[in-house]
């Protein structure tokens, strides 16, 4: 009777812990304002446990995510672009509050930029 009492705790446990963690799979958009103007991206992202895939699409194309983690209502990627013929990588860290993401990326030595990506309906 303890063993069943045992399991059912550590069920409901780690039933409570999922729960916590934000879902992030589907599309969310936002807009970035660069020294270019602002940017629209849209986000993609497919979750498998805490590993996080998927694509980003901007002005300038679809690009893979790479190096995706998620730990519950925080997540983390890079993408790599090529401009030019030089390739270089921006990397995203943000924070889930129900249906947005606030974000910070990073690019090399450049400034971070802050930004808001909101669930696509």
């Amino acid at each position: 009777m303890l063993k069943k009492l045992g399991l059912a705790v550590l069920f409901l446990a780690l039933g409570s812990v999922s729960a916590l963690a934000a879902d992030f799979n589907g599309k969310w958009t936002a807009t970035v304002e660069t020294p270019r103007g602002t940017q629209a991206l849209t986000f993609d992202f497919h979750v498998d446990g805490v590993t996080l895939t998927g694509k980003v699409t901007s002005p300038r194309g679809e690009s893979d995510i790479t190096e995706g983690k998620v730990d519950g209502d925080n997540i983390s990627f890079a993408q790599v672009m090529n401009f030019n013929g030089n390739e270089f990588k921006l990397t995203y860290t943000g924070k889930a509050d129900g249906d947005t993401i606030k974000f910070t990326r990073q690019a090399a030595d450049r400034p971070a930029t802050e930004f808001t990506a909101t669930r696509a309906k």
